[in-house]
């Protein structure tokens, strides 16, 4: 049977409220400027392929940076 340790840990309106904007941000900052680089190479030069190889590579460098980029909007929303 699987046992499941019971801690007692309170959350607070304001770190669910908190946790929520900081989840939105981070989600608009790391999909956003790839989305826009994808769009503007698009539209620009009309080369799907080169707006989708930069604009994924773009994507995973702000996903390298995730880590960093939390903690910026956790401090900053706090």
């Amino acid at each position: 049977m699987i046992r499941l340790h019971k801690k007692k840990s309170e959350l607070t309106a304001d770190a669910i409220v908190n946790t929520i904007w900081v989840s939105t941000f981070l989600a608009l900052v790391l999909t956003l400027p790839a989305l826009g680089v994808f769009l503007g190479i698009y539209f620009t030069t009309s080369n799907l392929l080169v707006g989708a190889i930069v604009g994924f590579g773009l994507h995973f460098v702000a996903l390298a940076f995730s880590d960093r980029i939390s903690r910026f909007l956790t401090r900053l929303l706090s």
